[in-house]
């Protein structure tokens, strides 16, 4: 089951409220902060540890995410981390999404085959309220130089729902690759374009100054 949206709290690495790099449409994209799968290669190992976030009220979120929607968000994609370490809370969110008419996407390093085995309720509530899910630990072998928005080859793109379908013409669109510089702090969220090399699909920050 979800969680009760007053009480609700997720540990959250960082929010971009408008971008157009993680997944169809412009999106709410919430990293998620921890990760009990440790994938070599990592694209956001800063993520994987649960203490080095940020503890955030569900309805905070919402808050924020209906500040956005005037922007013309379509819906909000979560990521991380792994969304599926923190179940309950996720689905308290992603309801609310749908309440306001909008889609999600849900990044996983577990097989949709793993999430639906387990016998947490938690977890068929956030799987309930997924409408596009793509699955499967990152694979620093096997790059995917094709699919838009996927990390390795072996990870594959459920949709879940009829909100959303595979023949959408936006994900046959390049990848793009988004940078933001904020108080010194420069951004960069995304994938690049295939034959770019050395920016993977997470967030990374660093200091503009270096």
């Amino acid at each position: 089951m979800d969680a009760d949206p007053i009480t609700a709290q997720l540990e959250i690495a960082r929010i971009i409220p408008v971008t157009e790099a993680e997944g169809p449409g412009r999106r709410f994209a919430v990293w998620f902060q921890g990760c009990p799968l440790r994938c070599p290669g990592c694209c956001n190992p800063e993520m994987l540890p649960f203490e080095n976030g940020q503890r955030r009220c569900v309805t905070d979120i919402i808050a924020e995410l209906d500040e956005a929607i005037p922007s013309g968000i379509e819906g909000i994609t979560l990521l991380g981390g792994e969304p599926f370490a923190q179940p309950a809370a996720a689905a308290t969110l992603l309801r609310a999404v749908h309440e306001r008419g909008l889609t999600t996407m849900v990044f996983t390093g577990f097989t949709i085959e793993e999430l639906n085995k387990t016998s947490e309720a938690s977890t068929a509530a956030l799987l309930r309220e997924t409408d596009i899910l793509v699955d499967g630990p990152y694979l620093r072998d096997l790059p995917e130089p094709r699919r838009r928005w996927i990390g390795s080859a072996n990870q594959r793109v459920h949709f879940l729902s009829d909100r959303c379908n595979a023949a959408d013409p936006r994900w046959l669109l390049p990848n793009t690759l988004e940078l933001r510089l904020s108080n010194r702090e420069l951004t960069v969220n995304g994938f690049p374009a295939q034959g770019a090399v050395g920016l993977w699909k997470r967030p990374r920050v660093r200091n503009a100054s270096n």
